[in-house]
Order: structure tokens, then C-alpha cells, then sequence
């Protein structure tokens, strides 16, 4: 596994990887050296139920070192801008689906197409300007089915595009596939 020389100076890197593709495990490996590290989790709190997506967090939180810190939040600019320990960002696509309903891009509501726009903006440019090492995870979607609805074929294009921005601002870029990471830059 590499090594990141957070110490010597703040990488920003992008893991992406289909669904249990090990993209975590392997974004959390990068990380594995270091003393302290903020784990922000973006997706949703589990709920009673929904028994799957606890177990997921739950094994996410298990193979986390216990000198990390978690922080569930969407506002990843904040978190970006804030001094502090590498950031483990997992995952940029929750992190999207949950914009996207806080923007009611879903209810077609006016300006929410501005809205969503502006908050995509703001977190690329946070990235772009942290001082901070930071490791994001996403969902790479375009190689897959092209989804049936479409709500589905939106979400899918702005992961792209979201992807697509953040791999453009990353120092480096990892693919992993069936548990096999491949450097892409």
C-alpha cells in the first residue's frame, strides 16, 4: 500500500470505485499511518429500519483505528477549511445525493439547479484550497447500467461531473476494481 507524505506537505487524492469495490478499504489504508485522522461521513444515520446500511456503518466504524475521529456532515467546505489532521471524506457520492435533496433538485423546485450548482462549486473550491491532506472516496457510475428514470440518469451525470472536478484538483487518483487499486494519476 502507498504511502502519502502528509507530513511534508497536504495531497489531496480521489479514490473512486464501484459498489464494494474495496474503494475505502483502500482510501482508509492510505491513511493507516497516520496518528490522527478525521473520518467525515456524509451518508445518512442508520436507522432501525434499515438493518443493511447499519451493518455497512458498522463495519465501516469497526476497521477504523480508534485514535480517528468521526464526523457525520455535509458540510465539507467547513470541515476542508478548518485546520487540522488528514480528512477521510467517505463518500463524495452520499455526500451528492444528500445535496441534491437539500436543494429539492428532485421536487424541481425553482433555482434548484443554481443551488446545487453553487454547492458543488463551494466544495471544489475548498478543495482546491485546503491546507489539510484530504482523501475522498466516490462511486465511479459511468462504466455501469444507464439507469431506467430520469432522477436516476441525473444523479448518475452529476457524479460524473462532480468525479470529473475533484479528479481535476487531486494531486493524485486511484481506481479500484474488485480490490485491485490502479493509479490513474
Amino acid at each position: 500500500m502507498p504511502r502519502l507524505p502528509f507530513r511534508r506537505r497536504s495531497p489531496r487524492v480521489l479514490v473512486l470505485g464501484g459498489a464494494r469495490s474495496g474503494k475505502s478499504s483502500y482510501a482508509e489504508g492510505l491513511l493507516m499511518r497516520e496518528p490522527r485522522v478525521e473520518y467525515v461521513a456524509c451518508g445518512l444515520r442508520p436507522t432501525e429500519d434499515d438493518v443493511e446500511w447499519a451493518d455497512r456503518v458498522a463495519l465501516h466504524r469497526a476497521r477504523r483505528p480508534v485514535s480517528w475521529t468521526t464526523t457525520e456532515t455535509l458540510d465539507l467546505v467547513a470541515v476542508l477549511g478548518t485546520p487540522g489532521p488528514p480528512v477521510l471524506v467517505d463518500c463524495l457520492t452520499t455526500w451528492l445525493a444528500r445535496v441534491m435533496d437539500e436543494c429539492e433538485v428532485w421536487d424541481g423546485q425553482p433555482g434548484s439547479d443554481a443551488k446545487l450548482r453553487e454547492a458543488v462549486d463551494a466544495l471544489v473550491a475548498a478543495w482546491v484550497g485546503t491546507r489539510r491532506g484530504v482523501v475522498g472516496v466516490s462511486n465511479e457510475v459511468g462504466s455501469g447500467i444507464v439507469p431506467a428514470t430520469p432522477s436516476g440518469r441525473r444523479f448518475r451525470d452529476e457524479l460524473g461531473v462532480l468525479n470529473a472536478r475533484i479528479a481535476a484538483a487531486s494531486d493524485r487518483v486511484w481506481l479500484v476494481t474488485a480490490g485491485l487499486p490502479q493509479r490513474l494519476r
